[in-house]
């Protein structure tokens, strides 16, 4: 129902840009556009077809230019940006560290020096999609690339099943967070914001939110104590960094090159797919089934969020040419209220759409909207940025439609509800909206690395 509520009200826009000095726009039409919308929620049908067909019938109904003229123009935009080349390549690179098995040794690793502490296990779960993001770019692809390798270490264990998928749903959420986030290259993409600076500012708050993670671990494993396994020796914990080196080479190609201003992000997804493919082929997995299944699996996610992108794109270009942001950002930059307590608005926007919408959809049919409004109330678009990211990211793990959860749920070995998800990851959650308080009371959190180092 949240979602029908929130169309209404997408929807419902239109009204309020007329009332703002926007073109006259007829009741009845728009009536019938929510209708439609409706329709085709409740039926199931695809996010990017029902985005489509809102565009085409607001352009039919609201401007005078054929929908011919716009919808190619409109489309060979974002089919064309060279940044946008950056999400198949930070998938495939993903997709290859997974077939190569390199995944196994990085949780293995950190395991070995994670195991003893309160929380044990649930502690590599965290660290090591947190590592993983890194390199992959991807909630769902970290939650599922972990979830495959982390699973099966808590069969026959007395560890809380709740909190084992609860935490490896909240480690899957830092995967867009954690730079290079493929969130950031849509959010730059669409708001003309600098992508690197998107990634720099994005650090501390990463740090933030995995630390805020950990101590929830930590505090839970002091209160539900369980048997440390022996200690190891410490040439044992030595020997198992090993395994840590290909992901750490990894990281520091990929992130290295864009921070310190030798590729564009593009460039360094590009030189990330073939150092994991050189890594692959130095544990003999590399072949060509192996990269067939790669791309295969690669393509398949790219084409569903493409087709997302080109959906919105055409409903962003109809409301912007008949001035519905324009009228709607004037509108409430004049409201009698604080700017917070209008970002406090769009915060609690968000984290509605978050119950029952695809991130990346939220994220490409809101900000032109949104974005206006935040730069007209004075806010800085690269806290911005990171504060949207977040918010994408809590929306992958917010019952009930939170994607990362419903990943971890078709990965169970031994069948049992979604409830077990949906209650495991709460804590994680509750601990991920304290971090977005915290940007938003402490700004300089993701301020201060761009400013110093700009």
């Amino acid at each position: 129902m949240i979602a029908i509520v929130f169309l209404l009200g997408l929807l419902g826009v239109l009204v309020v840009a007329a009332a703002a000095g926007a073109q006259a726009l007829p009741i009845a039409e728009i009536l019938m556009l929510i209708g439609v919308f409706i329709i085709f929620f409740s039926s199931g049908v695809y996010i990017a077809a029902v985005l489509g067909v809102l565009a085409f019938l607001t352009g039919f109904m609201f401007s005078d230019r054929p929908w011919w003229n716009f919808a190619g123009q409109t489309l060979w935009g974002p089919s064309s940006n060279f940044v946008l080349v950056a999400v198949p390549l930070f998938l495939l690179m993903g997709e290859i560290l997974l077939r190569a098995g390199l995944s196994d040794r990085l949780y293995r690793a950190l395991n070995i020096w994670l195991n003893r502490l309160p929380g044990g296990l649930l502690h590599t779960n965290i660290v090591s999609c947190a590592v993983f993001s890194a390199i992959s770019g991807s909630s769902v692809a970290t939650a599922a690339t972990m979830g495959s390798v982390a699973l099966p270490y808590f069969q026959g264990t007395a560890y809380n099943q709740r909190w084992v998928l609860g935490s490896l749903a909240a480690g899957g959420a830092l995967g867009n967070l954690i730079p290079p986030g493929i969130t950031f290259i849509i959010y730059g993409l669409i708001t003309e914001t600098s992508v690197g600076q998107l990634y720099i500012a994005a650090l501390l708050p990463s740090i933030l939110v995995t630390g805020l993670f950990l101590l929830l671990i930590a505090a839970h494993g002091l209160r539900h104590p369980m048997e440390k396994p022996p200690p190891l020796p410490l040439a044992m914990k030595l020997a198992a960094l090993r395994d840590l080196v290909p992901t750490m080479l990894l990281i520091f190609l990929v992130l290295g090159s864009i921070y310190a201003g030798w590729a564009t992000p593009t460039e360094a997804a590009a030189l990330g797919v073939t150092g994991a493919m050189f890594f692959a082929a130095l544990e003999r997995k590399l072949s060509f089934r192996m990269l067939h299944a790669s791309a295969e699996a690669t393509a398949r996610n790219t084409a569903l969020l493409g087709l997302i992108i080109f959906g919105a794109y055409l409903l962003n270009y109809i409301l912007t040419t008949i001035n519905v942001p324009q009228a709607l950002a004037g509108l409430i930059a004049d409201l009698p209220l604080p700017p917070w307590a209008i970002m406090l608005c769009i915060i609690g926007l968000y984290f509605a759409l978050g119950t029952f919408m695809e991130g990346f959809s939220m994220i490409i049919t809101t900000v032109p909207v949104v974005f206006p409004i935040v730069v007209a109330l004075g806010y800085d678009p690269i806290w911005f940025g990171v504060i949207i990211t977040m918010l994408v990211e809590i929306a992958q793990i917010s019952p009930p439609d939170g994607t990362v959860m419903y990943v971890l749920q078709g990965m169970r070995r031994k069948p049992g509800p979604i409830t077990d998800v949906f209650v495991g990851v709460m804590p994680f959650l509750l601990a991920y909206l304290a971090a977005v308080g915290l940007l938003l009371i402490f700004p300089e959190i993701a301020l201060w690395l761009p400013r110093i180092l700009s």
